[in-house]
């Protein structure tokens, strides 16, 4: 990285200066750099300028940065406040001026500052965020299910276990399904919140800057009882091949499930739907049950496998006194930390009755980086593996093996959303 460019301001945007940063962030993303009045006006009504930072060069906006507020589910359902990022890009003609550092330095003050107990992102690309201390603490995998091999009974009317599926409307959808996917976030460690606005958008409610949405179908599962327990938006293409038969590809643009019933029930209404060949699975977690959900699960192929929600921890102690613990022990943890944030030597006593952690000047089970702590702290990593790696060092024999039968959890963290 080049020295720092100290003569370009880097602050907070105003208000009028909303069209420029929008115009920065367009030129960041290789879009068209000129917004239209109606993407302003939408922006304005979600932006927190006190939270979205430009960087200015002779008044001009050549970097963006913008955070708010986010709720992340830890292990065991109790949530975090976090700080969560997004549009950051730098126009190319000042890249390496250490503008993103002093963005990122500026937003993490103010994150740990307000108490929030970690920050959160979206990494479009891998290498640029571990010096700021995240981690990939979620994973997502896409299949591509090819119905005709899957081997499904043709004459299969619908679940048997007592529930339905049933078709709804967009309005439907805004009254039924928050509900359902706060009872899916309370139980995901790795999910986070959707305010109204995301159901607004997702539902055509609410069209950004006048663009375009198609209406989806989407089929609502309801329990033996009349709980609606699932819910599967999904598009379909209009495919024939030269034989005039079809060809059709359901994409899934969201699967909502809180129970395996809702979750089984929906993936097969996708592959049984007449004149549907192929099924896009969308952003799952890497241990989903689709694939063995199938009578032939090779029928599901996996077409994208990648790291997915990263995470910066800036309160340790909070962070690991939230979460559960499946095992018993105690665990002592020199965590490293170049900002200065959240750095320091932990105790970790845990049981399922809760976790404990509490500085201390004992000697260090083991010494990790802040971003390596955040890969282990929602479960999915492992601290053996890490330590073959050479991103942990073991300071006592066995402190990995045991750091896992504390840290690591039976299910794999997943976050659905895209931010």
């Amino acid at each position: 990285m080049t020295a720092a460019s100290p003569d370009i301001d880097v602050r907070p945007i105003t208000e009028a200066e909303i069209p420029d940063w929008v115009r920065a962030l367009n030129t960041g993303f290789l879009r068209p750099p000129a917004a239209s009045e109606a993407d302003i006006a939408d922006r304005r009504t979600y932006i927190e300028p006190s939270r979205t930072l430009g960087a200015f060069d002779a008044g001009r906006c050549v970097a963006t940065f913008r955070s708010f507020a986010q709720e992340l589910t830890a292990v065991g359902g109790a949530t975090v406040p976090a700080d969560a990022i997004s549009n950051v890009t730098v126009t190319p003609t000042h890249r390496r001026r250490g503008l993103l550092t002093r963005m990122m330095a500026q937003d993490l003050a103010a994150a740990k500052e307000r108490g929030d107990v970690v920050a959160t992102l979206l990494a479009a690309e891998y290498p640029i965020y571990g010096r700021y201390g995240f981690g990939p603490a979620t994973w997502m995998t896409e299949w591509a299910i090819d119905v005709p091999r899957a081997g499904l009974d043709p004459r299969r009317a619908g679940p048997e276990d007592g529930g339905r599926v049933d078709l709804v409307d967009p309005e439907d959808v805004r009254k039924l399904a928050p509900e359902l996917h706060e009872r899916l976030r309370r139980a995901q460690p790795g999910a986070i919140d959707r305010p109204d606005r995301w159901w607004q958008i997702t539902t055509g409610a609410l069209r950004p800057g006048g663009r375009a949405w198609t209406e989806p179908f989407h089929a609502v599962y309801r329990g033996a009882d009349g709980t609606v327990e699932g819910l599967a938006v999904y598009q379909c293409d209009e495919t024939w091949s030269d034989a005039k038969q079809p060809l059709n590809t359901a994409t899934v643009k969201d699967l909502v499930a809180v129970t395996p019933a809702a979750e089984r029930a929906l993936w097969l209404h996708l592959c049984s739907t007449d004149w549907i060949m192929k099924v896009k699975s969308g952003w799952r977690a890497p241990d989903d049950l689709l694939p063995h959900l199938l009578p032939d699960p090779r029928a599901a192929s996996v077409t994208t496998h990648a790291d997915w929600l990263w995470v910066r921890i800036l309160d340790v102690r909070r962070a690991l006194e939230v979460r559960t613990y499946e095992g018993t022990g105690t665990l002592v943890l020199d965590v490293l930390d170049p900002a200065g944030m959240s750095g320091g030597r932990w105790r970790l006593e845990a049981s399922p009755a809760g976790g404990s952690c509490t500085p201390t000047t004992e000697s260090a089970d083991l010494t990790l980086d802040v971003a390596q702590l955040a890969t282990l702290w929602l479960g999915d990593e492992s601290a053996v593996r890490l330590a073959a790696l050479g991103r942990v060092r073991e300071e006592r024999a066995g402190a990995a093996r045991g750091a896992d039968a504390l840290l690591r959890t039976s299910r794999r963290p997943w976050c659905p959303d895209m931010f």
